[in-house]
């Protein structure tokens, strides 16, 4: 009784110490990108847009945390973003469909690839990484005939193509609706998704079922627990919020474009792992994920103002993702001892 209070204590002091550590990042990073920019980056115009790219990320990150707390990983969520903004465009834009219609049919197509990623994971056996590789190359292929690699806005539709003002005036304020002191639609929408999520994961049976699961699946099993369609759920979730977060975006500029998802991939993993999950499954939290993609943010942006280039905004997140597998592997070997 006394070892496993002692190892609670443990993991509480571990999670503490990561999560100040995590708040403590953030306060600094903050600090030297306000003082190095004169002040560029505290504008509010500047921390209305990083909270903006904060709440795509964080849609996108909460799916993703549900898939790596089972153990499992998914490397397809961002060619799925790029064809759930395209289904729903043509769908709505060159078919004619009705806007709902439409939104719907992009997020049964999300659906349909997390079960094509869970079949071939629970089923077939296959490795997540490599299931989920090959489903993303499968996926951004679909996308392309799909979009026939074309951009496509609802403000400028095909000839002959009349967008009812009424579904144009409800998906571009889907993102784009204005707020008390000019708070950013997309931030509620993410706000929203941290609840449902925070649920999920902390409140509910589902999130116990998946943290047994990636903690130790031979026991889960068991203990009967149903790990096929936990994991299959898992991988549903992570695509269908990818959808949403690519919805939400294309509202937000009016514009859909193929190749949308392209730069998501790492970020969002960084983010992820940076906020706490661990790849090996059994660990990760909304509050983590939440942190994560704001650091993420807080850097890209504070880079971005700085004229630093892509190329020195890629190698921060690549540096910074490495140290945080590394403290994962480390606070992982320090439990077992």
């Amino acid at each position: 009784m006394s070892s496993n209070t002692n190892q609670r204590g443990q993991n509480f002091k571990q999670s503490f110490g990561r999560t100040a550590g995590l708040l403590g990042a953030i306060l600094l990073v903050v600090v030297l990108f306000a003082i190095t920019s004169h002040g560029l980056f505290l504008k509010p115009a500047n921390l209305l847009g990083l909270l903006r790219y904060m709440s795509s990320l964080a849609i996108v990150g909460f799916g993703l945390t549900a898939v790596l707390i089972t153990g499992e990983i998914d490397l397809s969520f961002g060619a799925v973003y790029g064809l759930s903004s395209m289904l729903s465009g043509v769908a709505w834009i060159v078919w004619g469909w009705d806007l709902w219609q439409s939104i719907l049919l992009a997020l049964c197509g999300a659906a349909i690839v997390g079960l094509f990623n869970a079949f071939f994971t629970t089923i077939v056996k296959i490795p997540s990484f490599i299931a989920t590789l090959g489903a993303s190359t499968i996926v951004f292929g679909v996308d392309l005939l799909v979009s026939k690699s074309n951009t496509l806005s609802p403000l400028s539709p095909p000839n002959g193509r009349v967008i009812p003002k009424s579904e144009l005036k409800f998906f571009s304020e889907l993102s784009n609706h204005a707020l008390p002191g000019g708070f950013p639609m997309q931030l509620l929408w993410m706000l929203l998704a941290a609840f449902v999520f925070w649920y999920l994961l902390t409140k509910s049976l589902f999130g116990f079922h998946l943290k047994a699961i990636g903690g130790n699946q031979v026991a889960a099993e068991f203990a009967k627990i149903k790990v096929r369609k936990y994991k299959m759920w898992a991988f549903i979730i992570c695509s269908v919020a990818a959808a949403s977060a690519a919805i939400l975006d294309s509202s937000y500029i009016n514009s859909m474009q193929p190749d949308s998802g392209a730069g998501l991939l790492f970020p969002t993993f960084a983010a992820v792992v940076i906020g706490g999950a661990s790849l090996i499954g059994g660990r990760g939290t909304v509050s983590g994920t939440l942190m994560g993609c704001l650091l993420l943010a807080i850097l890209a942006n504070g880079l971005a103002l700085l004229g630093s280039g892509a190329f020195l905004q890629q190698m921060f997140v690549g540096a910074v993702t490495i140290g945080a597998v590394v403290l994962d592997q480390t606070t992982r070997a320090r439990r077992k001892e």
